[in-house]
C-alpha cells in the first residue's frame, strides 16, 4: 500500500512540477515540457486503464489454460500459436510464466496447456481472454490447402492464496495418483514417479501437474490449480444463481467464440463482445492484446 500511495504522490508531484514550469512563458523549455506532457499523458491513460481493475481478484496471479476444440491437428497447432501469443503478451509486461501442465499433440501442436501468470493484475488483464478463440486460414495441414476453421478454448482463474476462506479443501475429499512425466526421450525421460494427478471427490474435478522434477513441487502446483478450479466453480454457480433469478440465463455453449482471428481472405481479428478489431493480426499473435483488454475493462461489469 506504501508502495502505491509514494507512486501515486510522484505522479501528482510531476503534474505540478510541469505546470509550474508552464506558468514560466519560457519558450527555450516548450520542447522539453511537450514530451513531459506526453509522457503524462501516457502515464494517466496506463492508470486509467489500472483503475478499471477494481474486481476482488483483479490484483492476483493467474492460471492461463488452453485446450484444443475440434478440428484435430488444425486446433492443436492453433492452441499452440495462442499459448505463444499469451507468453509473449506476459513478456511485454514483464510478468513471469512457468507451464505448469502439457499435452503435446501427436502431429503438431498442443493439445492443452496449463501455465501459471504471476505479476500484479495478472488476473485482471486477463479475465478478459477467457472463452472460445476462433481462427480461419488456409491449413498448412491440408494436401489440398483449403481454408479451415479451428476453435481452442481459454481458461484464466485466479490463483488463490492457500490461507484464503473461500476455499476449503479437506484432505480426506481429495485422491492422490502419482506417475510418471511423459515427454521427449532420451536424457529428457523421467525416470522416477513424479507426475501428480489429484482428483477432488466431490466435485469429480481432475488435476494433473507434471512439469518439475520434484514431486513435492508437482503437488504443491497441482493443489494450486485446484483452489484456483474450486474458486470458479463456487463464483460460477453464484453468477449462474443471480442470472436466474433475474431471468436471464442461457447456458454458455462451446460454440459462442468471444474473438475471431481470420487469416484468410483477409486479415482481420475481431472481438465479437465488444465489435473492437483490427487488421494487424501479427501484431495480436506476437501479443499485442491491450487494446481488446482495455475495450472488454470498459464494456464489462467486475466480477
Amino acid at each position: 500500500m506504501r508502495s502505491e500511495v509514494e507512486d501515486w504522490r510522484n505522479f501528482e508531484r510531476r503534474l505540478r512540477d510541469a505546470a509550474e514550469l508552464a506558468a514560466l512563458g519560457d519558450e527555450s523549455l516548450r520542447a522539453d515540457l511537450e514530451a513531459e506532457v506526453a509522457a503524462l499523458e501516457a502515464e494517466m491513460q496506463k492508470r486509467s486503464f489500472a483503475a478499471m481493475l477494481s474486481g476482488p481478484y483483479d490484483a492476483d496471479d493467474a492460471i492461463l489454460a488452453i485446450h484444443a476444440g475440434a478440428g484435430g491437428t488444425d486446433s492443436q497447432d492453433w492452441a499452440a500459436m495462442l499459448m505463444r501469443m499469451y507468453l509473449r503478451w506476459a513478456e511485454r509486461r514483464g510478468y513471469e510464466t512457468e507451464i505448469m501442465d502439457m499435452t503435446e499433440g501427436e502431429e503438431a501442436g498442443i493439445k492443452s496447456v496449463t501455465i501459471s501468470v504471476t505479476g500484479k493484475y495478472a488476473y485482471g488483464y486477463l479475465r478478459s481472454e477467457k472463452g472460445v478463440h476462433r481462427l480461419v486460414r488456409l491449413s498448412p495441414f491440408d494436401a489440398a490447402h483449403r481454408r479451415h476453421t479451428s476453435f481452442a478454448l481459454v481458461e484464466v482463474l485466479p490463483q488463490v492464496a492457500f490461507d484464503s476462506p473461500e476455499v476449503q479443501i479437506s484432505p480426506d475429499e481429495i485422491r492422490i495418483d502419482v506417475f510418471r512425466s511423459s515427454g521427449a526421450g532420451g536424457q529428457n525421460v523421467q525416470k522416477n514417479a513424479t507426475a501428480i494427478r489429484l482428483t477432488h471427490l466431490p466435485t469429480g474435478i481432475v488435476v494433473t501437474c507434471q512439469n518439475e522434477r520434484s514431486q513435492t513441487q508437482n503437488r504443491e502446483f497441482a493443489m494450486r490449480i485446484l483452489r484456483a478450479r474450486l474458486l470458479e466453480l463456487k463464483k460460477a454457480e453464484k453468477e449462474e444463481e443471480i442470472a436466474v433469478l433475474r431471468g436471464e440465463y442461457t447456458k454458455a455453449e462451446w460454440g459462442s467464440q468471444i474473438r475471431s482471428y481470420v487469416l484468410h481472405p483477409y486479415q482481420m481479428v475481431k472481438d465479437h463482445r465488444t465489435e473492437y478489431e483490427t487488421g494487424n493480426t501479427q501484431a495480436v499473435l506476437d501479443g499485442d492484446l491491450d487494446a481488446f483488454m482495455e475495450a472488454y475493462l470498459r464494456s464489462a461489469p467486475q466480477t
